[in-house]
């Protein structure tokens, strides 16, 4: 069973959760660029042959590292929704059903909600109401 975040415990987490998903945002960008070295090397060359082998486990380390921070995020009760926003996903309730609290890397507080089912492109602003009390329905 998930937990389910007020507004107030969300943001409680937010110093935290703002650290991991920093971290998981800056090794997932040296992931891609590792990619990218890799699909341009030469296989067929000594020198890119031992690149490529230098690179697979720099990748396999990187890969190790972004999932332990999401685990680490998800032992908070957040869910990791998205490399390119720092997207993270809290189970809130709105009106006595579940619903996602939504922040993103760049965001000072947990101020958006959207559909368990409607993901980001349905994103709303928590009501005014709500925001002030600093808690949820």
């Amino acid at each position: 069973m998930p937990k389910f975040f007020t507004i107030e415990e969300a943001n409680r987490t937010l110093p935290l959760v703002r650290r991991i998903v920093s971290d998981i945002v800056a090794t997932h960008r040296q992931l891609l660029g590792r990619i990218d070295e890799y699909r341009g090397l030469d296989p067929s060359t000594a020198e890119g042959g031992r690149r490529r082998a230098v690179l697979e486990q720099e990748m396999r380390d990187l890969t190790d590292k972004v999932n332990a921070f999401i685990a680490e995020l998800e032992e908070i009760g957040a869910l990791f929704k998205g490399f390119e926003e720092g997207l993270v996903d809290f189970y809130g309730t709105l009106d006595g059903r579940p619903i996602f609290l939504c922040w993103k890397l760049d965001e000072e507080s947990v101020e958006w909600w959207h559909e368990i089912e409607g993901g980001f492109a349905g994103r709303q602003r928590l009501p005014v109401h709500l925001l002030s009390l600093g808690g949820s329905e």
